[in-house]
Order: C-alpha cells, then structure tokens, then sequence
C-alpha cells in the first residue's frame, strides 16, 4: 500500500457505509421490486440496481423507474414512487445485507489501538442508527454522520469538516475510507488522506482515476494500514 504521509500521525479515520463497510444491494433491490410492482411497473433485477446505487436513494428511484442509469422519469411518478420505496426499505433494511468480509475484525482493531472512528454517509438517518445497530456497529463509532446531518452531503467538504471539527483533530491526521467518487472527492476538498475500495459502488467510474491515495480489493488490506497508523 502507498504508505501514509510522512510525520502524520492518523488519529481519526471515516468510513462511508454502502459499498464499503456493507453490501446493502440485496435489501434495496427487494425495497425497489416491491415498489415497482405496487406502481405496477416493470420489474429490475439485482444486477441493474447494484450498477444503479451509489447516488443516494432519489437517484437510486428515479433509475430504477426510468430502466437506467441517466434516471429520466416523470417528476409527478418520482414523488408517488419515492415515499412507497421508504416504506419498504424500512420495513426490509437488513434481512440480506452482509458485512464485507474483515470488517468486524479490523474495525475493533483500529478502535482498540486509539484511532477514533466516523462513519460518515449520505444514507439518511431513518435508516442509518438502526441499521449501525442492528449490525453491530454503532457502539464502534464515536460520530456518525448521516445524509441529512448538516446543510451539504459528500461530494461536499462540509461532513468531513466538521467530523473533524467535532473531534479537534486536523484533516491531515485523518483519513477517509469510501468506494464511490463522492467519498474520494469529499476528501481531497477535506484534505483528508483517502482510499478507495474497489469491490463497491461506483457506477460506471474507474475507482483507479478517481485520485484515492489508495486503492484496495479487500477491506482486510486495513490492517496493514493499522500497522503504519499507530
């Protein structure tokens, strides 16, 4: 891995949720279909709506009512689709989502070395808290920060900022952690070291152009990353 800057001490590292920490396609998908049918539209698959998310949940809709990725749909069908599809992934938010793999070890490692963990995501709250708890998360995290928290969401600086802020650290002792261009962009406009996961949603980006310090495959490769952290 591309070692850390040089003289930094990481005291802070964030963490985006979808596409990085988990795999919450499953449950979306299930969340979309069953809101397609009760509009009586046709029917997406699991694949199209993995290549869809990454937007957030209003793109996520509009894509899935319009067949594609450009999300071109009538604005009176959004606003009767996107209350239904709320109701749904409420009542459907984590019956087939999966941790990736190491994150329930290395995120307790990094906790117990001392380093400070964010997670800092545009899902809303609604859903954000309870699904944090319901996978067992949310006591890990000393700040969340969610989609609905402040004025801007990532790509803007704004969470990123004030997560640091609220910790008094500075931007160059933290790092972000995401797998879309709206996390990696967030924390070069942050001046947070930043690495990209490669495994999650980014859409039609090539995760290697989108200018992370990092790029890796596996979120177990964290824990090399632990040991030039502390």
């Amino acid at each position: 891995m591309k070692k850390l800057r040089e003289n930094c001490q990481v005291k802070l590292i964030a963490f985006d949720l979808d596409g990085t920490l988990l795999d919450s396609v499953p449950d979306l998908t299930k969340a979309i279909q069953l809101t397609l049918a009760e509009l009586n539209l046709p029917n997406q698959q699991q694949d199209s709506v993995r290549d869809w998310v990454g937007n957030g949940a209003r793109v996520l809709v509009k894509r899935a009512l319009s067949g594609n990725i450009k999300a071109d749909v009538p604005n009176d069908l959004f606003e009767r689709a996107y209350p239904i599809f709320l109701q749904h992934y409420a009542q459907h938010l984590n019956e087939n989502s999966a941790l990736y793999t190491g994150v329930e070890q290395i995120l307790p490692a990094f906790k117990d070395a001392g380093i400070l963990l964010a997670c800092i995501t545009n899902k809303p709250e609604q859903f954000t808290l309870p699904l944090l708890k319901e996978l067992g998360l949310l006591e890990l995290f000393s700040k969340v920060v969610c989609g609905d928290t402040f004025k801007h969401r990532k790509p803007h600086p704004m969470p990123l900022l004030e997560t640091v802020k609220f910790f008094n650290v500075s931007p160059d002792q933290a790092i972000m952690v995401g797998d879309s261009v709206n996390d990696i962009a967030a924390a070069q406009a942050a001046g947070f070291y930043s690495i990209c996961v490669d495994y999650g949603y980014h859409g039609e980006d090539d995760v290697h152009e989108l200018g992370a310090d990092v790029v890796i495959s596996d979120f177990s490769d964290m824990s090399q990353l632990l040991q030039q952290a502390v």
